[in-house]
């Protein structure tokens, strides 16, 4: 039934700050950006004369990310804890985990706690959250 994983979509607040967050911190490539507004996208998403600009970003293994922004129809900012039921993160496999939480934390990213080794020796990881607040997962292989 299900062929691949197209791409996972992520809701920002501020399309700015996040599009310069994942093409130019994290290494994505933009794509495509355009302004969706009309009868279908308001129809398949359910908002009246919706207005979204989706911006469709490739990491370097060609996953790829949409960036959505509501022109009108805003949704709320709300606090995400790792915890939630539902999606709660992405996982990004990194070469070097400490100088990307350095980086990150310079950058003002809040980290659950510091980079930490997994018990079986396999992968160093930590968790971040991005400036709209998803969650990261970032994983150095050892």
């Amino acid at each position: 039934m299900i062929r691949n994983v197209r791409h996972t979509g992520i809701v920002v607040d501020d399309l700015e700050a996040s599009r310069a967050f994942y093409r130019d911190v994290l290494g994505f490539q933009v794509t495509r950006e355009m302004l969706e507004e009309g009868p279908f996208i308001s129809k398949i998403l359910g908002f009246d004369q919706l207005e979204v600009t989706t911006v469709k970003m490739l990491s370097p293994d060609d996953q790829m990310i949409e960036l959505l922004y509501f022109h009108n129809h805003p949704g709320k900012r709300m606090d995400k804890n790792i915890n939630d039921v539902g999606l709660t993160h992405m996982a990004f496999t990194v070469n070097d985990l400490d100088q990307v939480y350095d980086r990150l934390r310079t950058m003002g990213l809040k980290f659950i706690s510091e980079p930490k080794n997994s018990p079986d020796g396999y992968a160093r990881v930590a968790f971040c959250q991005t400036p709209e607040g998803t969650y990261l997962e970032l994983v150095e292989l050892r």
